[in-house]
């Protein structure tokens, strides 16, 4: 009862629509661009960028590398134009960013530290392979490319190390291969061409886990692997000859080394986010995620291994936490190493923490989560000083930014000061609003980058000038201050709280489009506790008319809703064919703290059916309800017991719609 009154509150207001727009289609959201994460150059001039192409004639997805200036008064000469996007309402596609290599399929650029060249994941010729491009940064173009890798298993993840003299990627191997580089290339290229000529099609598993996602790993294990990156390539010599490189060992091969043979992956599975692995500044070794116990299937004991650049025996430096320990990033005083750490064994939604490992000492520090730490924190960078740490946390439906500074042995807690752990104290505040990933800092520590989404757009790319003060002065010079000189967040809005666009290669198709806001709603749930809702309406809403429902349930069932964009899951497409959608994030959702997540463990039945189930109820005793009688419930979820009270209710235009559902005793629920 309590969400309806809300949700009919909430329906009597009507925003304004043009009318020239036209609603929300597939066929719009195949046409937008996938873009990734920024990649600063190092002189803190351009930043690259990949952006995902789908042409849904030839059902394909096709990445480019893209470029911007990071000061727009400063554009560079000669880079090509986006390729006209003119819209019948003449928005065009003026911004500065622009495609760098049209000809060539690219993605996930990596700089080299001189900013002269920058590596590239393309799969022009061999599958996926490693590439290098030639870079003029007076005029900001690519002045040439060539193939650096032709490794039989492919290769991904590509890293250029901060001394310049190597490129470490991944590659899918057969752990059996194991052995010199040049065997071990060649076995595993045998076993390929045995697998491709086979008649037998059949695959035989004997252990978990056997398959990840989409994608089945017959056989192998993801490796990390290093191949030395040559000051200047000859084209007459193969990728598969060793040749000299001066500056380097007497003779370096450039046929792949494996860093991390046997049978485990390393890194470890990952369905996006940050790396797990990551070079020391001095380019001399490697930490990566691996997880050695007998069951992974079980396991969550994710561990940070160290390994050195020329190979040898990795050492094993969180071996005393049985839970996930991943992404390490070392800081660049080489001092540290950053990660996300749980505490519980086997429990995938336990809270992410930040942790610091002393490299000298071996000390470890976990960042004990306070009443503004308690949700799971996200990617993070170091800022380029080793002074301070940004990071992304989700928060009732948004990811915002947040700033930690290190301050040794202080004297006295202020506010902002919310965190205390072994005589470290460490400024904590939020700088950003909305829903952002992918946080990287400028070389000279002014700039912050990261991607930000919404519920009305996926990926853009913005930019925040970081003052080089302490958080509190940060705080207070983005945002001002209050009568008391205090800031508060709640009245810091506009540009500089939010940041600027940089780059938004979308804006020719989203212009056209009708897209209603997410509104947002709060209401008593069960235990006494306050329970998030969103709602969004149909283009073009009229308060005075009925609309159907469709109730999305998500699914994890550790997981939210929020001011973000999805394909698979994408509120606004569902609104566009005239639906009112409504969203509620439960007990057991993600970004309200972890108690709240906790609350859905033994209790799928119980607090969380309450706040999804009554809602059923509700719609059949109020047939005069504006969002009118029609209701479709749409979930995904692995564990269907807290939907199955939900299907009692089949009544004429009653729906319940139950998307990737297993049950228990392994049977598929009818659809």
């Amino acid at each position: 009862m309590r969400v309806f009154r809300i949700v009919v509150a909430l329906l009597l207001t009507l925003p304004l629509a043009a009318q020239t727009k036209h609603p929300f289609t597939f066929e719009d959201m195949m046409k937008l661009k996938r873009v990734g994460e920024p990649v600063p150059s190092p002189d803190g001039k351009w930043v690259l960028f990949s952006a995902v192409d789908v042409d849904l004639a030839t059902n394909k997805k096709t990445p480019h590398i893209w470029i911007v200036p990071l000061d727009k008064n400063n554009v560079g000469t000669g880079l090509r134009p986006v390729q006209a996007e003119q819209s019948s309402a003449g928005a065009s596609s003026a911004s500065a960013e622009r495609i760098l290599i049209p000809d060539q399929d690219g993605d996930r650029p990596r700089w080299a530290p001189d900013g002269k060249r920058f590596a590239f994941i393309s799969n022009k010729d061999g599958g996926s392979q490693v590439w290098m491009a030639n870079f003029d940064g007076a005029a900001g173009t690519m002045t040439g490319v060539s193939k650096l890798t032709s490794i039989a298993t492919e290769a991904g993840g590509e890293l250029w190390s901060p001394d310049g003299a190597n490129i470490l990627f991944t590659s899918d191997v057969y752990p059996e291969c194991d052995g010199a580089p040049d065997a071990e290339d060649a076995c595993n290229a045998k076993k390929l061409k045995q697998v491709e000529e086979s008649k037998v099609k059949a695959l035989t598993f004997d252990q978990l886990l056997y398959r990840h996602w989409n994608a089945y790993k017959a056989g192998k294990r993801t490796h990390l692997f290093v191949i030395p990156a040559p000051v200047q390539r000859p084209a007459s010599i193969p990728t598969n000859k060793s040749i000299e490189i001066s500056g380097g060992p007497a003779v370096a091969s450039l046929i792949p080394r494996d860093l991390t043979p046997g049978d485990y992956d390393s890194p470890v599975f990952s369905l996006g986010g940050q790396d797990n692995y990551a070079f020391s500044p001095d380019g001399q070794e490697i930490c990566y995620t691996s997880n050695h116990d007998k069951v992974e299937a079980t396991s969550t004991n994710n561990d940070l291994w160290i390994v050195p650049v020329h190979g040898g025996t990795a050492k094993n430096i969180t071996a005393d936490n049985p839970a996930s320990d991943s992404t390490p990033l070392y800081s660049p005083d080489g001092k540290y190493i950053a990660y996300r750490a749980q505490k519980r064994p086997g429990y995938e939604s336990d809270t992410f923490t930040l942790n610091l490992y002393d490299r000298k000492t071996g000390r470890k520090t976990r960042f004990t989560p306070t009443s503004k730490t308690d949700s799971w924190v996200g990617t993070f960078s170091w800022a380029p000083d080793s002074s301070k740490i940004y990071f992304v946390s989700e928060n009732k439906g948004e990811s915002p930014i947040y700033l930690v500074s290190f301050k040794i042995n202080a004297s006295e807690r202020e506010p902002g000061y919310d965190i205390a752990v072994g005589g470290i104290v460490l400024d904590y505040n939020e700088i950003t609003r909305g829903f952002n990933d992918d946080v990287t800092v400028a070389a000279d520590g002014k700039t912050l980058l990261f991607t930000r989404m919404a519920l009305g757009y996926p990926n853009k790319i913005f930019k925040l000038d970081l003052p080089s003060l302490n958080a509190p002065q940060v705080l207070a010079v983005l945002c001002g201050t209050n009568e008391k000189g205090k800031v508060d967040l709640k009245d810091c809005t506009g540009r500089k709280l939010y940041g600027d666009l940089l780059a938004d290669p979308n804006n020719a198709v989203l212009s056209q489009i009708a897209m209603s806001p997410i509104e947002s709603f709060w209401f008593p749930g069960a235990n006494g506790d306050k329970v998030q809702g969103f709602l969004v309406k149909p283009p073009n809403f009229d308060a005075s008319q009925k609309y159907p429902v469709k109730f999305l349930v998500h699914g994890g069932p550790q997981g939210a809703w929020g001011d973000d964009w999805s394909y698979r899951w994408n509120p606004e497409l569902f609104a566009a064919s005239g639906y009112v959608v409504i969203m509620i994030n439960f007990h057991g959702s993600t970004g309200y703290g972890q108690k709240f997540i906790d609350a859905i463990n033994g209790d799928w039945g119980g607090a969380p059916f309450e706040e999804r189930g009554e809602d059923v109820s509700v719609h059949r005793q109020k047939p005069r309800m504006r969002a009118g009688r029609e209701l479709r419930r749409i979930h995904g979820q692995l564990d269907p017991r807290p939907y199955r009270p939900l299907q009692v209710h089949r009544l004429a235009r009653w729906y319940v719609q139950c998307h990737f559902s297993v049950g228990n005793d392994g049977r598929a629920l009818v659809q």
